[in-house]
Parts: C-alpha cells; sequence; structure tokens
C-alpha cells in the first residue's frame, strides 16, 4: 500500500468523527383528549342578508311553448328549490318556494326593497305577481342576490341572473 494511502486512511476516519450525530427524533405531544358529544353552535348569519352565503344551485330556463315560460333555481333541473312560472294567457307570474306552506307568507328581499306576499293553496303554494310588478324587476335587477323566505323556513339566497328577467319579459310580450 503506497504512503499516501496510509496517510489518508486515518485522515478520513478523523474527518468522519467530526460529522455530527443526527438529532434524536423531536416527540411531538399527543392530541388533546376527545371532549364529550356536545352539540355545536349554531352559526348565526350575518345582520345584514348581503352577506349570507348564497343557496348551492343554479338557475334553468326553459320555453314551454306559447302558453308559459319557466326559470327554476336548484342543484339539478330535476331538484328545483324556487320557480317563477309565467303564465302568458293571464300575464302573471307565479312564484314557488320550497317549504311554503298555503295560508302562511313568503317574503323577498331585493337591493331596492322587501315584501312580503301571501301563499295561495294549492298543490304547490304560490304567490301570484301582475308581470308588471315592479317586484319583479327588483328581482331581476338585484345587486347580485336576492333572497326568498317561505315563513318559517331557512332564508333562499338566489343569485340574480338572466332567467330571472328573461321569464319577466316573457310575461310581459
Amino acid at each position: 500500500m503506497p504512503a499516501t494511502a496510509r496517510l489518508a486512511a486515518p485522515l478520513c476516519l478523523l474527518i468522519a468523527g467530526c460529522v455530527p450525530a443526527a438529532a434524536p427524533p423531536v416527540a411531538r405531544p399527543a392530541p388533546p383528549p376527545a371532549v364529550a358529544s356536545q352539540p355545536l353552535p349554531r352559526p348565526t348569519r350575518a345582520a345584514d342578508w348581503r352577506d349570507w352565503p348564497q343557496t348551492p344551485g343554479t338557475w334553468h330556463y326553459r320555453n314551454d311553448g306559447p302558453t308559459r315560460s319557466v326559470a327554476s333555481f336548484g342543484p339539478s333541473p330535476a331538484t328545483e328549490i324556487v320557480r317563477l312560472v309565467c303564465d302568458r294567457a293571464s300575464r302573471t307570474i307565479q312564484l314557488q318556494a320550497v317549504g311554503g306552506v298555503a295560508g302562511s307568507s313568503l317574503t323577498v328581499r331585493t337591493s331596492s326593497t322587501t315584501r312580503t306576499l301571501p301563499l295561495a293553496p294549492g298543490a304547490i303554494p304560490t304567490a301570484s305577481l301582475a308581470a308588471a310588478d315592479p317586484l319583479l324587476d327588483a328581482m331581476a335587477f338585484s345587486r347580485g342576490h336576492f333572497t326568498v323566505e317561505p315563513a318559517g323556513t331557512a332564508p333562499l339566497v338566489l343569485p340574480a341572473w338572466a332567467e330571472v328577467g328573461r321569464v319577466v319579459e316573457d310575461c310581459r310580450g
């Protein structure tokens, strides 16, 4: 073995001894024990309805021939939770919402107005509005969204999309 190799071996051992050993892993504290099942407080809504979260879903429009058109809101067209139905012959729009009970009321809140409407009895409790009713314009042109609140149920926060205005215009001719 050459002389340089004999000197290099102890030098390598000396250098290897200078490298610090790996630190032992730090013990993590145990998670706190689970609290006995206590009901969580219900989230509170902001005081201003304009800060409420939007109800999940989207608007859907359909033209049912010469007699009527429909704008419905919900997770899908098959699961609608709010419906605006234009009856062209009578020039009226029926507003229907899940949770509405005949004989009670439905409150509509927009960026410019708030109105409570009576719900008429029928297969689906309905609030009826003349096509020229300014509340329909307020719904169509509300800043971002409006609410439909059947008495005794959680408010539905709906986007003010074109489908609402389209049904209104269909009824106005």
